[in-house]
């Protein structure tokens, strides 16, 4: 161990010398060696190191120590290291530290063994001692699982003094550090010697549960609870099990411990290379291994699940799979990894690339692919299952309701059909926050209709394709006003460019050479030359800034006709239900304040004209998507016109940074891994202790700068976007003070840019119906996170108020 983790040799040298040395002997285990077998074994080890470094083995202790002191720090620059970092976004500056401790020794005989344990189970949150030991062994037998472990409460019969202590200590420490924790302990010669114990890595299941139970056991403050799950952990809830009935159809080939919740389907991948390389091909790998060590990482990331022959639930593949909320099943002892091409399972043999499906909540595995179902809490939001049936819904359940308690950010869903708005309800959504009225066009039944009103001509043919549309939007509308009983319906008027709703340019010019090169119909050519004709017509070189958005409603006005009445009618008809409705429609795109009061009057118009008709009145917004810095620049004269304003942050980012959300991509990733790299021919080859690039040679002077720190379209830029959208909001509040703020991208569903929306003031986020749980977690914890730092929760608008009076004030002055 000291040669291959302090002097960085290979290991495997050593375990080929070991197993030479147990076969000789007849040994099964390590400890079945007796003292003239490790002293020439330790002779033998003695001239492997002499042959790989040219130095003898250091005997002296103090110099051991001290190589031992520099291994740690050294460890900080490990692949593996950065590799997490990355992955978890720990900044590198940070270093690490060196703790020196008196060793104790749990392989003395029978007497001695060791283990690791959790408080609490850390795969369901259940109440009970959960952990794993060894007797006559040392801690790294256990977490590396070399040996299959057996379960904590073993040691009560040969080591009953000891074990009684472990169940004093585990209760003495719960109490002091109120969660749940992660204990490791030696016991040498019958005594109990605690290693170390810090707050135990967990699921997203057993975290939720865990919270809540100490909160009911008077531990912690409902306060506290919101702040112990992470908002991406309640994902988990949401995790696909196996479909009950396909699953019974199946027998399993292997049975392990279920150290990782979820079900997983996908290709064997023996290497962690393999499953990076199978993810860039877009497949789902199942990463197969007899054991995972911290070199693994890069490749349990790529993976949906992980299967390993050796090792228990604290192994490292339960641990990072709990961590990284992955699929994990561990200690399949009828799993044979036989080398980097095959498995068997008895009489099995499967290769790499085969199908392979794993239940991270009962252990089993399967050969083949097995479909999955969906989530206990989706079976509950879909109907299809009671709340009291569920016990995981239950508490799933009980964090939110507590976090609501908490937040005030308010939060929407953004969806377009009426069963995307029943799902977000039952999340617990308050509203939509964008209905994307272009994804009603594109149905099957709507695009013909759609693709014949582009090519017309004349505004009146236009319109009569227009009027064939209506009915069909409207009872699209109809059908989001019911699912949300009076909660607020953001309805955002055509956004795309004509030509998406069209067959792409160049495959119909590659479809009209092939007809005339067999010679299909005339007519029927004619009619393609004809829609390419229009297509041509309607070609932009960059079509996301050319004719879209508001720029379309104000060229082509009967299309904002259409739309809006069709909003209005299906307000008045819901609304005559007895059922409240409140719209609020959006103008897209809008970069100047003429462009907005253009469109706002349009719509007036037309919602009048609609009440008149159905002799109904109710109150109803105009406001707009500030999705260009033009108009968060000008929102003070934007705001003139508009009731609202919601940040598209989509749109935001690409005109802000000049970056094609599309295309990004391409150069996004080399911005934010650019200290991996060597700046001259920039391979990821730089060794990290050395700082030398092994593929050209330069010796670099220090670690190149990333670029950018996150991807702009995953987590909102603060400094620029978010510049942007806090003059906006100041400007637009100057000028009205009631104003409505809310967002709609995609950062609506990111905890840190969730965050940020709570500093900005916002009234509310709006995210996918799925992501609803994360933003009403994330939203607790900023206001949460604002009063510990010495401010009081108090409403968001409130706060913005006070803010855009003290600025008005100043530029009264």
């Amino acid at each position: 161990m000291f040669s291959t983790v302090v002097m960085d040799l290979k290991r495997e040298r050593f375990e080929e010398v070991l197993k030479e040395k147990k076969a000789e002997t007849g040994a099964v285990h390590d400890t079945d060696l007796g003292a003239a077998a490790l002293k020439d074994l330790v002779a033998r080890y003695k001239r492997i190191v002499k042959e790989e470094t040219g130095h003898e083995f250091p005997d002296d202790p103090y110099e051991q120590l001290k190589m031992g002191i520099n291994a740690v720090f050294n460890s900080w620059y490990g692949a593996r290291a950065v590799t997490y970092r990355r992955l978890y976004d720990i900044p590198d500056d940070w270093g690490t530290a060196v703790n020196v401790v008196a060793m104790v020794f749990g392989n003395l005989g029978e007497t001695s063994g060791t283990g690791v344990a959790f408080t609490r189970d850390p795969a369901t949150g259940m109440p009970n001692f959960f952990g794993e030991c060894l007797l006559n062994a040392q801690g790294e037998d256990v977490v590396a699982g070399i040996r299959t472990p057996l379960p904590v409460q073993a040691l009560a019969k040969p080591l009953p003094q000891a074990y009684q202590d472990l169940m004093k200590t585990y209760k003495k420490l719960e109490r002091h550090y109120r969660d749940m924790l992660d204990l490791e302990f030696t016991i040498q010669e019958g005594k109990l010697y605690m290693l170390q114990t810090r707050v135990g890595k967990r699921t997203g299941i057993a975290a939720v549960r865990i919270a809540v139970d100490l909160v009911n056991e008077g531990v912690i403050t409902k306060r506290e609870a919101v702040m112990r799950v992470g908002p991406e952990q309640l994902a988990q809830y949401l995790y696909p099990i196996f479909d009950p009935k396909q699953e019974g159809k199946h027998q399993p080939v292997g049975k392990g411990l279920p150290a990782g919740p979820g079900a997983a389907a996908g290709k064997i991948a023996l290497t962690p290379d393999k499953a990076v390389e199978m993810k860039e091909r877009g497949e789902r790998a199942i990463l197969v291994r007899r054991e995972t060590s911290p070199d693994d990482i890069h490749g349990m990331n790529a993976s949906v699940g992980f299967l390993t022959s050796r090792g228990g639930m604290t192994s490292h593949a339960a641990v990072v799979a709990r961590q990284m909320g992955k699929v994990c099943v561990a200690g399949c002892e009828a799993l044979d990894v036989r080398d980097n091409a095959t498995i068997r399972f008895g009489s099995l043999t499967l290769k790499e690339g085969d199908a392979l499906s794993i239940n991270g909540f009962t252990g089993a595995v399967y050969a083949g692919e097995i479909p999955v179902v969906e989530s206990e809490i989706i079976q509950i939001i879909q109907g299809h299952l009671k709340p009291e049936e569920s016990e995981k819904y239950r508490y799933f359940s009980t964090l939110l309701k507590w976090a609501d308690e908490f937040r005030t950010l308010g939060v929407r869903a953004n969806a377009d059909i009426p069963e995307q708005a029943l799902i977000a309800r039952g999340f617990g959504a308050a509203g939509i926050g964008l209905c994307r009225t272009e994804h009603m066009f594109f149905a099957e039944d709507r695009v013909p209709i759609m693709q014949r009103m582009i090519l017309t001509k004349t505004r009146e043919d236009r319109e009569r394709e227009l009027a064939k549309l209506l009915p069909l939007q409207k009872s699209d509308f109809i059908g989001l006003y019911r699912a949300m009983k009076g909660y607020p319906v953001t309805i955002r008027l055509l956004d795309p460019p004509l030509h998406e709703f069209l067959p792409k340019r160049e495959e119909l010019m590659v479809e009209i050479a092939r007809m005339e090169l067999n010679r299909a119909d005339p007519g029927s050519i004619a009619e393609k030359q004809k829609l390419l004709a229009r297509i041509e017509e309607l070609h932009e070189f960059n079509p996301m800034l050319g004719l879209r958005g508001c720029r379309l409603g104000i060229t082509m006005p009967e299309i904002t006709r259409m739309q809006v009445q069709a909003v209005m009618e299906a307000a008045c008809e819901v609304t005559r239900e007895g059922i409240k409705v409140v719209p609020e429609i959006m103008i897209p795109l809008v970069g100047l304040a003429a462009e907005m009061k253009a469109q706002k009057d349009l719509v007036r118009e037309v919602a009048a004209d609609t009440m008149r008709r159905y002799q109904t009145k109710f109150p109803y917004l105009v406001g707009t998507m500030i999705e260009l810095p033009r108009a968060a620049i000008t929102a003070d004269k934007i705001a003139r016109e508009a009731d609202f304003f919601s940040f598209g942050t989509n749109d935001l980012t690409q005109t802000t940074f000049g970056f094609s959300r599309d295309d990004a991509a391409k150069f996004t990733d080399f911005y934010m891994n650019r200290r991996d790299r060597c700046p001259r021919c920039l391979s990821r080859e730089v060794d990290q202790k050395t700082m030398q690039c092994r593929a050209c040679g330069l010796r670099l002077s220090g670690t190149p700068d990333n670029i950018l720190d996150a991807d702009p379209f995953a987590t909102l830029d603060q400094e620029g976007v978010g510049g942007l959208m806090k003059l906006a909001i100041e400007r637009g509040r100057m000028t009205r003070p009631d104003l409505k703020l809310g967002i709609c991208g995609e950062h609506g569903g990111d905890p840190a840019s969730i965050a940020f929306c709570h500093i900005l003031g916002l009234d509310y986020v709006s995210c996918s119906p799925y992501r609803v749980p994360i933003a009403r977690l994330a939203a607790a914890q900023a206001a949460i996170k604002e009063a510990s730092d010495g401010n009081a929760v108090r409403p968001a608008k409130r706060r913005l108020a006070n803010r855009v009076v003290r600025r008005t004030s100043r530029l009264r002055k």
